[in-house]
């Protein structure tokens, strides 16, 4: 299944990755509403939703925020569990960064789910943290990587 990226620009298009981003950080991971949504989920020049579709769908989605003057923050990455394991998950984050090097940015920066570290180990990343720590009740690592 072929996937194919598109930078959010719409309303509509900011609703299909909110609802991915709703089903599985809110129903699956039980990540309270509030904590999920915040002041980034707009359609602004200082933060760059992504979207993942494959055969028409959306199956995948993150945003980009800038962090510091050299460093993307990548965040709220999700894939729909009915499009895991198909590799969709890495080119998003493949795009991302490279949208992020488009923009100029040197580096990448991310709060990994513990459960997800070793996918961002394959991509390059490092843990930059000195321990886990809890976000929305789900431990993480922060973790970076040179673009």
């Amino acid at each position: 299944m072929a996937a194919e990226i598109s930078y959010v620009t719409t309303e509509e298009e900011l609703k299909q990755a909110l609802e991915i981003r709703r089903q599985v950080f809110v129903v699956e991971q039980q990540v309270p509403a509030e904590l999920e949504i915040d002041q980034y989920d707009v359609i602004s020049p200082d933060v760059h939703h992504v979207l993942l579709h494959t055969d028409g769908q959306a199956a995948a989605t993150g945003r980009l925020i800038y962090y510091s003057k050299d460093t993307a923050k990548m965040q709220r990455i999700a894939v729909l569990e009915s499009y895991r394991s198909f590799g969709y998950g890495r080119v998003l984050l493949l795009a991302m960064e490279e949208l992020a090097r488009e923009l100029g940015l040197t580096y990448s920066l991310l709060d990994a789910q513990c459960q997800a570290q070793k996918f961002y180990d394959k991509l390059g990343y490092e843990v930059i943290s000195e321990e886990p720590f809890y976000d929305a009740g789900i431990l993480h690592v922060r973790m970076r990587k040179t673009l």
